[in-house]
């Protein structure tokens, strides 16, 4: 255990004064370390901190983490060094390395639902800038009224624009890192609007501007059907506590009456 200690406290000593320059190995690994990056990482950082974290910076300290803690556990099975105590340790680590995204998943598997949400009420505010605007500029316009969510694909979304794609294949992203209730219906909406005569788009507003509202519609009616459901969990919680209180008191009272007789 006296070699453990010793062996931890000389690795913290070395990496805190920069003997062994933590920061070089990543960077000489990077290659390798960006392959073990998830495809939609920076997506879900995106979902849950917006712009106010680098999804680099994170995916680092992801790493440093899981690293450190391979580095202790191999330190712990030092004594009895084995293929499976090495495998072990790597086993944790990669476990330390996968939890941070593992939480990102949930959160944005658990909002996805305020994300369908939301998207009516964003198409909403878009519909009115189409009136005055080509639909690449109105979505360019939106990003700063959007919801914080949909900003990183709506700038991905117009970037791609802007480099030159004028083929569906950018609105169709868009819905792919949204997949909600009719988002891919509401992108290919959009792409259509952007073709053809001012006559043309008026015909096609007016049919976009319908299927908004209608998801608006649903948007409310999910809502009061959540609202119908909790106030009626609420009330069953209430009904069986009430229920519960009473048969202990008749069970009390049982209890008491045969033993006072």
């Amino acid at each position: 255990m006296e070699v453990i200690i010793c062996g931890a406290l000389i690795m913290f000593v070395l990496f805190y004064n920069n003997t062994i320059d933590g920061n070089k190995f990543f960077q000489d690994n990077d290659t390798l370390f960006k392959g073990m990056k998830e495809d939609d990482f920076e997506f879900l950082v995106a979902a849950k901190y917006g712009d106010k974290v680098d999804p680099n910076v994170l995916y680092n300290k992801r790493l440093k983490t899981a690293f450190i803690c391979m580095v202790a556990f191999l330190f712990i099975f030092l004594t009895e060094l084995n293929t499976i105590n090495i495998v072990l340790s790597l086993v944790i680590g990669f476990i330390v390395f996968k939890s941070d995204y593992n939480k990102l998943k949930s959160y944005y598997k658990k909002h996805l639902h305020d994300i369908d949400v939301m998207l009516p009420y964003y198409l909403k505010g878009l519909e009115i800038l189409i009136q005055h605007y080509t639909v690449p500029v109105a979505l360019a316009k939106s990003i700063d009224e959007a919801p914080e969510i949909f900003r990183p694909g709506l700038r991905d979304l117009i970037s791609k624009i802007d480099a030159g794609d004028s083929s569906i294949q950018p609105y169709m992203d868009f819905a792919n890192e949204y997949p909600v209730r009719d988002s891919m219906r509401m992108m290919r909406l959009l792409y259509r609007l952007g073709l053809g005569s001012q006559e043309r788009k008026q015909e096609r507003l007016l049919m976009f501007s319908r299927t908004v509202s209608n998801l608006q519609a649903k948007a409310r009616e999910q809502k009061y059907k959540e609202r119908l459901h909790y106030m009626e969990s609420q009330t069953m919680i209430m009904l069986v506590a009430t229920g519960g209180g009473v048969m202990v008191l008749i069970l009390i009272s049982m209890i008491y009456m045969f033993t006072n007789m």
